[in-house]
């Protein structure tokens, strides 16, 4: 088993995570040398896949879960803000990209598509206009619309209005420019452009078998799935953004603050309708409220998304379980990840969620008439024939300690690194893709300090003209961004209004 070439970086798994991360180091130094190891045969094969995701451009727009309202009925926005703003971030890596001429088209992946929230019965609008109230004082949000008038609710949703009661107590928001982002077709797009650039590698069907500590970085074990053959890659830096799989990989390195992780996987399905005639009547992401005691990753919608061009209709999600970590992976994914150091916080997150561990039993012995019966409080005239069930990807909720509790169940994205900075994990899931260029900026910053603060700064400056906490705070700002931002991906059309900014 010979030693091959060193490297700087190596990341594992070829997701939107390390192909984005993968990208932004080459564009900070040229002559950065990693390879991309993937077990699947192709990109995207995982929760970056468009089916296997709900992460398709959320902004905080419609996401009511970003939104909590707490007992004396004021909303707060913050969440919804910070992910807003985390989304501008991708957009200017995006456009920083797109206006390149190298990057190709961002019509392959983004397109305009408007977000409403969608509440029913007397809280629910009493909710909602509360937080339309906070949301649109926001300049992020200062184009959203509210309504309670169900013939403009027939104009925003046509396919979602008839059939209902005419004494049914409805409300909705919009924002007309919303988007929806096939981040398959993204990931792929961002392979394709880092192996056309000198010492950048993307290796499929290559499993990671070991993690050994090396004088100032790592020995990676890399195992052939085909030919069984082994061979041994030193790096100076390990990501590890292999979703659900991290987390057994992150167990190995040992690293000290690995200890205590533990993981709940969490399946997912979806109803999916490609009839083009249905389809036609249904342009938006709508999101209600989840029903009460559900957790929040139960929230329904429906979804148009777009994919390779042609458009379909998703609705969902239905929750599932099994122990595999990966769509792909095995079933003994869940007992292999359970340590000394973290079987407390599995155990105590196992008693203290038995609500959701019912829904879930629940969610699995669900029948096609019951899921179907879920959608028509959503579009009452949806019928049997035009819908099918597709099965999405795994997400793997962190499990971590808690001084109080023994251990807590989040629903979140977790940065894991090294105190050396050598090696990092992404675990968790939701809001995931969409902020993923701000996750691996706050990597960057946390693993290569001195180059962030010194020679990569520059660099840094020009293709992100503007961080979140600025844009958040400045208004005039958010807006000349946003504005460069949705020209450049051909999301509006340049006016005069819109030029002005750039």
């Amino acid at each position: 088993m010979a030693h091959n070439e060193a490297v700087d970086v190596v990341l594992v798994g070829a997701g939107i995570m390390s192909a984005t991360l993968a990208v932004l180091l080459k564009e900070l130094d040229p002559a950065i040398k990693l390879e991309v190891v993937e077990l699947m045969d192709s990109g995207a094969a995982e929760s970056s896949n468009p089916w296997n995701n709900a992460g398709t451009g959320h902004a905080g727009l419609c996401e009511l879960n970003y939104t909590p309202q707490a007992a004396d009925g004021t909303v707060d926005i913050k969440k919804a803000v910070h992910i807003n703003t985390q989304f501008e971030v991708s957009k200017q890596f995006w456009t920083y990209l797109t206006k390149k001429g190298t990057f190709g088209s961002s019509r392959t992946f983004i397109s305009p598509v408007p977000h409403l929230s969608f509440v029913q019965g007397d809280a629910g609008v009493s909710f909602l206009k509360e937080r339309f109230e906070v949301m649109s004082r926001h300049h992020a949000f200062a184009d959203m619309e509210y309504t309670e008038d169900k013939a403009t609710m027939a104009e925003w949703m046509p396919l979602m209005m008839p059939g209902r009661p005419t004494d049914e107590v409805v409300a909705a928001t919009r924002v007309i420019n919303g988007t929806d982002v096939n981040f398959g077709a993204l990931t792929n797009q961002l392979l394709t452009h880092l192996t056309s650039a000198p010492d950048a590698q993307v290796k499929y069907c290559k499993r990671v078998t070991g993690l050994k500590r090396n004088n100032g970085g790592w020995t990676v074990s890399i195992k052939d799935v085909n030919s069984g053959n082994t061979r041994e890659v030193d790096a100076k830096f390990v990501f590890l953004g292999a979703g659900g799989a991290a987390l057994p990989l992150l167990q190995a390195s040992g690293i000290e603050e690995s200890k205590g992780f533990g993981g709940f996987p969490i399946s997912g399905q979806w109803l999916r309708c490609d009839n083009p005639e249905v389809v036609k009547h249904h342009q938006a992401k709508v999101y209600s409220q989840a029903a009460v005691g559900s957790p929040p990753m139960s929230v329904p919608h429906l979804d148009t998304r777009v994919v390779d061009g042609k458009k379909s209709l998703l609705f969902g999600p239905y929750a599932g379980f099994t122990t595999k970590f990966l769509k792909h992976g095995s079933f003994m994914d869940l007992p292999m990840s359970v340590r000394a150091g973290n079987i407390g916080p599995m155990l105590a997150v196992a008693k203290n969620n038995m609500d959701l561990t019912k829904y879930l039993v629940s969610e699995v012995m669900q029948s096609m008439e019951q899921r179907l019966e879920s959608l028509r409080r959503f579009y009452p005239q949806a019928k049997a024939e035009d819908w099918r069930l597709e099965v999405a990807g795994q997400r793997v909720q962190i499990i971590k300690k808690d001084p109080k509790k023994g251990g807590v169940l989040q629903f979140g994205t977790e940065l894991v690194a090294a105190k050396d900075g050598s090696l990092a994990a992404l675990l968790g899931a939701s809001p995931g893709a969409s902020v993923t260029v701000s996750i691996m900026l706050e990597l960057i910053e946390k693993c290569f300090p001195n180059k962030t603060s010194g020679e990569w700064a520059a660099k840094l400056a020009e293709i992100f003209p503007a961080r979140e906490k600025v844009l958040e705070t400045d208004a005039a700002l958010y807006r000349k961004i946003n504005a460069q931002n949705n020209i450049a991906l051909e999301l509006v059309e340049a006016s005069s209004e819109t030029e002005s900014y750039a």
